[in-house]
C-alpha cells in the first residue's frame, strides 16, 4: 500500500488550506505538486505586473518542491501551465529553458481569465516520479 505525504519546501510559502505537494511512496515515488505561483514570504505576489520575474519565481518554487520531495527538475514528467495572457507565451519559453534545458517535460499551457489573486500572471503544477 502506498504512503501519501503532504509537504511544502521550506523555502516556499505553505498555505493553510491545501498542500503545495504530495509525495506518494511505494514501488516508485510520485510527487503531485500543486500549482505554484510567485508568492512572497507572506503569501502575496512577489512581483506584481512582471511576467518574467513571476515565471522565474514560479519555476524556482517548483524546483524547490521537487527537491524537497527527493527529486530534481529532471524527474518532472508532466507540467500544466496557466497564464492570464497567452501573449506572454513567447517570453515563457526561454525562461523555461533556463530551468529545464532544451527539452521540457510533457507540457500543457492554458490561458485563463484569472488566477487566485489578480496580481498572479502564471501558475504551474507538475507531476514528478522519483
Amino acid at each position: 500500500m502506498p504512503t501519501i505525504e503532504k509537504y511544502a519546501a521550506k523555502s516556499v510559502y505553505d498555505p493553510p488550506i491545501y498542500a503545495q505537494a504530495v509525495k506518494v511512496t511505494g514501488e516508485h515515488t510520485t510527487l503531485y505538486i500543486a500549482g505554484q505561483v510567485d508568492y512572497d514570504d507572506r503569501g502575496g505576489c512577489a512581483h506584481p505586473g512582471d511576467f518574467a520575474a513571476q515565471t522565474r519565481g514560479v519555476l524556482a518554487a517548483l524546483k524547490a518542491q521537487v527537491e524537497a520531495g527527493g527529486g530534481t527538475l529532471a524527474n518532472i514528467v508532466k507540467m500544466n501551465t496557466y497564464v492570464t495572457d497567452m501573449r506572454n507565451r513567447a517570453e515563457f519559453g526561454p525562461i523555461r529553458t533556463e530551468f529545464f534545458g532544451g527539452k521540457a517535460p510533457a507540457s500543457t499551457m492554458v490561458a485563463i481569465s484569472a488566477l487566485a489573486h489578480p496580481d498572479f500572471l502564471i501558475e504551474i503544477e507538475a507531476v514528478a516520479v522519483v
